[in-house]
């Protein structure tokens, strides 16, 4: 392969057991949005389920109508997406048994136009906007938003089966935010039980939230970053601070070992320059493939043993290390990062050099690198081995 990217399930399992030792009995949504943040939505859906998940959650509709296409069946798992826009596919989430959020009324009139035309009743979450300021229904329109929805329930249109709301600052432990937020939701949960409504679950706890606000977890959880072995801010400490182990490792194999003079420019725009006569390694990932343009000159590669940083810009397609006059064969492993067992940088490395957060780095490893989903903890009919396939498989 030109560069591959390894997905440990066995980790992931691992993981969503650690996190389900914290959430005092509530059930745990695994949340594999946007690809599962890069690390192949299907197959880390499955693992997750396999270690005791029982609700899986993506932002898109489109996304959970895959995963139910991909086998994962309402009697396997509650499937809840969030994420709508006007014209959505209501009617197929219906007949795919999803709990659908609703911000608003416009939602709120498109899904009971759904159901009446299905035949059948809409499970549906209503999300409360607490402070974040992004999705979820404002307070000055909360009443309004339950009263109607309680209204379509005893119409059979609907059942309300959760009461919802996101966090703008848990990973930032004592932001003033945090107490706010869950005042305002028990408020906005008081009113929906006052208006008749009598929901299944309510949630707000992300993966911050489940690692340090016991008070949040209510009775759904909902960690995403978390369960892909990487911390949720820095300031909450290393992922093995929470037991928790990085799913995903990206790594190529040098194209090409040169030696090259001083004064030697690399790359566009000549940004780095040899400091005297040294050797380059050629490693054919780029920022086509997701390797961040903003680390250039300052993301770490481990290369046969050693730490390395990318001199010069990052190209689409490739970058170069210099290797300081060491001279490993072409076909030599660049780790960019993963669980450093090998003493391999982290994707948190990735994150500061490129001036982001490790969310971002796993998640934009694009579709040209094919995802190696490996077992290293056998479950199931799942022995140890591995095997390759797409982002989709």
């Amino acid at each position: 392969m030109r560069a591959r990217v390894e997905i440990d399930l066995g980790a992931l399992r691992a993981n969503v057991r650690a996190l389900r030792a914290r959430t005092d009995g509530a059930a745990y949504m695994a949340v594999v949005k946007a690809d599962a943040y890069g690390h192949g939505m299907v197959r880390c859906a499955e693992a997750a389920l396999q270690a005791g998940a029982t609700w899986v959650g993506v932002a898109t509709p489109y996304e959970a109508l895959e995963l139910r296409a991909a086998g994962i069946t309402p009697e396997r798992a509650r499937v809840m997406c969030w994420l709508w826009t006007p014209g959505g596919p209501w009617r197929e989430g219906i007949e795919a048994d999803l709990d659908m959020s609703v911000s608003d009324l416009w939602a709120l009139a498109e899904v009971t136009e759904a159901a009446r035309a299905t035949g059948r009743r809409a499970r549906i979450q209503l999300k409360a906007d607490t402070g974040l300021g992004r999705n979820g229904c404002q307070p000055a329109d909360w009443a309004d938003l339950v009263d109607k929805a309680r209204a379509a329930e005893r119409e059979g249109l609907v059942t309300i089966t959760g009461l919802w709301s996101h966090f703008a600052c848990a990973d930032e432990p004592g932001h003033p935010s945090i107490a706010a937020q869950l005042a305002r939701f028990d408020e906005m949960s008081a009113r929906a039980y006052a208006g008749g409504l009598r929901p299944e679950v309510r949630h707000m706890a992300n993966s911050p939230a489940v690692l340090t606000l016991p008070e949040a977890r209510f009775d759904l959880v909902r960690p995403g970053i978390a369960m892909y072995g990487l911390s949720p801010a820095p300031e909450l400490g290393t992922p093995a601070d929470h037991g928790l182990r990085p799913v995903m490792t990206l790594a190529a194999p040098l194209a090409l070992v040169k030696h090259v003079p001083g004064g030697h420019g690399v790359s566009y725009g000549h940004h780095y320059v040899t400091a005297g006569p040294t050797t380059l390694g050629l490693v054919p990932l780029g920022y086509g493939d997701g390797v961040p343009r903003h680390a250039s000159g300052a993301g770490p590669v481990l290369v046969d043993g050693k730490w390395r940083t990318v001199a010069g810009r990052i190209a689409m397609d490739q970058f170069v290390v210099d290797l300081g006059g060491e001279t490993p064969p072409e076909g030599t492993e660049a780790v960019l990062f993963g669980p450093g067992d090998r003493g391999e940088p982290g994707a948190e490395d990735w994150a500061r050099a490129a001036g982001t957060i490790g969310y971002e780095i796993v998640t934009r490893i694009g579709g040209r690198v094919p995802r190696v989903h490996v077992d290293g903890e056998p479950h199931g009919d799942a022995g140890p081995g591995a095997d390759a396939a797409g982002p989709r498989d």
